[in-house]
């Protein structure tokens, strides 16, 4: 994606910013938040603020460049992939990852035992990462 094309296209400046934001989001499979994303671009951009990457991101959302999700956290997390999927975070660290699952199948089920037009499925599940679960032991 050419993003300071799409940036342009949507009528918002391409400044060296954003397009350091977008680098720290796009392929993270990470599921950033804005602080994380603050942390990471603070050595190359010390005189990037905080408020700057939550604009940002809030930019990106609406021109449909990232998904918002909200897990359970006092912040929200982003997501680059936009496409429809669920996710799953740990309770203990709190990873957040994708998850695959036939949304469709959901939607038709919901849609069947309600009588609801489904518009829409969001799915997130928690638990424990294999990570905090050795962790235990």
């Amino acid at each position: 994606m050419n993003i300071a094309e799409v940036l342009r296209n949507n009528g918002y400046k391409v400044t060296p910013q954003r397009l350091a934001v977008y680098d720290a989001i796009d392929n993270n499979p990470n599921h950033p938040n804005a602080e994380m994303i603050y942390k990471q671009l603070q050595p190359q951009y010390p005189s990037m603020s905080l408020a700057t990457v939550y604009k940002t991101m809030e930019i990106f959302a609406k021109i449909g460049i990232v998904k918002i999700l909200q897990c359970g956290e006092d912040s929200h997390r982003y997501d680059y992939n936009t496409t429809q999927h669920a996710h799953i975070r740990c309770v203990k660290c709190n990873r957040i990852v994708d998850v695959d699952i036939d949304e469709k199948a959901l939607a038709k089920q919901a849609a069947e035992q309600t009588g609801f037009t489904v518009n829409g499925v969001n799915v997130s599940f928690v638990g424990v990462c294999k990570d905090c679960q050795h962790a235990e032991s």
